[in-house]
């Protein structure tokens, strides 16, 4: 019988396209976060939930994927780290995620926080497997610097190495506290939240330069039936020279985004799934403070 039961939010921060949505996918065992090689694809703060039983103790650990730390140069960026801040205020312990490529910069509110915080800060060094254990002892040396005193640990979210350390270190670190959410939940986040980012996913990997950062999905409509899920979207863009390229040649790109999209949709919620797509222009939306708001992104 469990003796007492620890709860906590872990708040996994970094620069963009440091692998911090791999490694929140990877800590809680699903996909639950947006993946691609381009940064600043995870756009809002999204929770995972994870329990479990550890000796006598009964946990839940929040973990907690945010934006890539960046200067804003939209109100959708500073919108983004209004995201991260609020997931340092609540946090239990900190994950600052950088990798074998990373240097750091110091980023106004960061390096404040880095330096008079007072909860725990695991710094993970990711993407291992792509350098030699020369180059990875030169990456240890400067993270030390930078962050005297931490614990430093080298990682790979994409292959699992040292993924068991992490979860160690957490779980001493985690606060006694009932539970923050039902034990049968898995995220904060709805449906159409995901469905709309599985869209958003595929036109992060099929188009180049401004396309992909200057695109945002809606879910306008989500019906579950017994057998099929019907799924309306909106994408918007901010030009018309974008809504061409984002539909192709006789609609042949934004057709490919959909096969993809409906295919990843049915693996996700395990039915199928027959997806509208419909492309709008929205000028200058991510400068635009209300349309932003009705999108569901939160402003200072």
């Amino acid at each position: 019988m469990a003796q007492q039961h620890k709860a906590g939010f872990i708040s996994i921060i970094g620069k963009p396209n440091v692998g911090k949505s791999t490694l929140m996918n990877a800590l809680v065992g699903e996909r639950l976060s947006i993946v691609s090689s381009k940064a600043q694809t995870t756009r809002h703060r999204i929770l995972g939930m994870l329990n479990g039983v550890l000796g006598d103790d009964e946990y839940q650990i929040v973990y907690s994927d945010t934006p890539g730390v960046l200067m804003p140069k939209y109100e959708l960026h500073k919108s983004m780290m209004a995201f991260v801040r609020s997931s340092l205020e609540d946090a239990d312990v900190v994950l600052y995620v950088t990798d074998v490529f990373d240097t750091y910069e110091d980023l106004d509110f960061l390096t404040n926080w880095k330096d008079h915080t007072e909860t725990p800060i695991l710094v993970l060094i990711n993407k291992i497997d792509l350098v030699d254990s020369e180059k990875l002892q030169v990456c240890l040396d400067y993270w030390k610097e930078i962050f005297p005193g931490k614990v430093i640990l080298p990682i790979s979210a994409l292959e699992g190495v040292h993924l068991d350390q992490i979860f160690t270190h957490i779980v001493e670190k985690l606060p006694v506290h009932p539970p923050f959410f039902d034990k049968d939940e898995l995220t904060d986040k709805p449906e159409r939240f995901f469905a709309s980012e599985i869209i958003r996913e595929k036109i992060f990997l099929n188009y180049k330069k401004e396309i992909p950062y200057s695109c945002e999905v809606v879910v306008t409509s989500f019906k579950e039936e017994e057998t099929i899920i019907r799924i309306a979207s909106e994408i918007y863009v901010e030009r018309v020279s974008q809504r061409a390229i984002l539909i192709g040649h006789k609609g042949e790109s934004i057709k490919k985004v959909g096969i993809q999209a409906r295919a990843e949709l049915e693996k996700f919620f395990g039915k199928h799934v027959f997806l509208e797509q419909f492309v709008k222009v929205e000028p200058d939306w991510r400068g635009k403070a209300d349309k932003l708001r009705s999108f569901g992104y939160a402003l200072d």
